[in-house]
């Protein structure tokens, strides 16, 4: 089980295949990277993700263990960088390994869901016009609201 925050880029097939190599015993492994989207204008100069460092490790450390328990894991990858990062750059992470596709699956979703909406990441979209904080959406909110009526 590995949770890693950082600023430097990280190649999803080397990580893609270092998890499966890692578990090539498991009978289904899941992943998925997030990549910083341009704004629908195309205006986005940058992303800029801060957080707090050791708080950040605890929580996602913490959600990580909360799906263990949930699903059947053997093992789970969580990647978030932090930083300045550009339209196109991949911004996370998450690969699951489960004997089952459907535990791989459901908690790969759980923790993507997770990460989007309470991960303690702030986001600010820098643009010519200037910077917003990104808020969430009513739609991450909902994503992550299903998992509190599961058991």
């Amino acid at each position: 089980m590995t949770v890693r925050i950082q600023s430097d880029p990280f190649d999803f097939g080397a990580e893609a295949n270092g998890f499966a190599l890692n578990n090539n015993d498991a009978g289904a492994i899941v992943t998925f990277t997030g990549i910083v989207r341009n704004l629908p204008s195309g205006d986005l100069a940058e992303m800029q993700i801060e957080h707090y460092p050791g708080m950040t490790e605890r929580a996602l450390h913490q959600i990580e263990d909360e799906a263990r328990q949930r699903w059947s894991l053997k093992d789970c990858l969580i990647i978030h960088r932090h930083g300045s990062l550009k339209p196109g750059d991949m911004i996370m992470m998450v690969a699951t390994a489960s004997p089952h596709r459907a535990d791989a699956f459901e908690a790969a979703e759980f923790l993507m869901d997770y990460l989007k909406s309470r991960a303690p990441f702030w986001k600010k979209e820098i643009t010519a016009a200037g910077e917003d904080w990104v808020a969430s959406k009513d739609s991450d909110e909902a994503a992550l609201a299903r998992w509190s009526t599961k058991s």
